[in-house]
């Protein structure tokens, strides 16, 4: 495994694990079953892995965006790429270079892909193979035998009850999340930005937080922020999805707009409505947070 270039920085599984060890694909069968037996047991393991890789787990389809927890370098290159006109000028062909320990390998991504140069014609069917490379192709021999691994130990059909999110904390467990630490790091805008931590709904809000269970903290972080996890620095170094750090924003709305807060993940921020009591804030909150209702903007 190598740690993901991704905006969750967890663990996938390295394309050229080959290099490091020969008999890799009995280590990575052996891995599944140490997964299995950790899951069927009730044991967490200090190791978090990637979006994508839980997906994988559980069958569910990956998308373009996934791979932004994979790779985000890639991601933002072929981003770019796809919404800009010039592919001709950046010089690419249908080929992906690897390289590990000092060892180069290139593979292509379609027979005679060195001799193909990407263009604007064809760089639609190149972001596809490119994508479809480095989310499966690159590593389906690995993949498999993890799989074949975990299934083996439990079958598949026990795991497909979970999500993703519910699977990694499944396997990784509930991270530790220092309440001080979120309150200390958290800005106010809208209706609460006059008042701040003092304004009568904002101090209900971090009283129902502070009575959470550590998951249901766990799910209301992955609710604002689109991820149960923290940075090392904790709560001061969350970031937006343009790389820039973004705390942990609590906007104030009028509840007659909205009536259940809503989530912005990619701005780390929660629109929580001007309720009138204690108990109606958290009887929302619980909902949402529970059910993943989710908010959208075109920020």
């Amino acid at each position: 495994f190598t740690a993901a270039g991704g905006a969750d920085a967890g663990y996938g599984i390295n394309p050229v694990s080959g290099l490091c060890n020969p008999l890799h694909l009995k280590y990575f069968r052996f891995a599944g079953r140490f997964l299995g037996k950790a899951v069927l047991e009730h044991q967490t393991i200090p190791a978090h892995f990637s979006l994508p890789l839980l997906k994988h787990m559980l069958s569910v389809p990956i998308t373009f965006s996934d791979l932004e927890f994979e790779d985000g370098e890639l991601y933002q290159n072929l981003l770019y790429l796809r919404d800009n006109a010039g592919a001709e000028h950046l010089d690419l062909d249908f080929t992906v270079t690897l390289e590990h320990l000092g060892v180069r390998q290139t593979a292509e991504l379609m027979p005679g892909g060195a001799e193909v140069a990407v263009t604007d014609l064809n760089k639609a069917d190149y972001l596809l193979r490119r994508f479809k490379f480095r989310m499966l192709d690159s590593y389906t021999d690995q993949l498999w035998q993890l799989l074949c691994g975990l299934y083996e130990v439990v079958p598949k059909e026990a795991l497909s009850v979970f999500d993703y999110q519910e699977l990694g904390l499944l396997i990784s467990g509930v991270p530790e999340i220092d309440l001080e630490d979120w309150r200390r790091h958290t800005r106010y805008v809208g209706l609460y930005k006059k008042q701040g931590p003092k304004h009568q709904v904002v101090r209900w809000f971090w009283e129902v937080v502070s009575g959470l269970e550590h998951e249901e903290r766990a799910r209301l972080l992955q609710f604002a922020t689109g991820s149960a996890r923290l940075p090392a620095q904790g709560f001061k170094a969350l970031e937006a999805n343009d790389g820039n750090f973004r705390l942990f924003t609590i906007a104030g709305v009028d509840k007659r707009e909205y009536l259940y807060p809503r989530s912005h993940t990619c701005f780390n921020r929660i629109d929580l409505p001007n309720y009138e009591s204690l108990s109606e804030l958290e009887g929302y909150l619980t909902l949402v947070i529970n059910m993943e209702i989710t908010g959208f903007s075109d920020e």
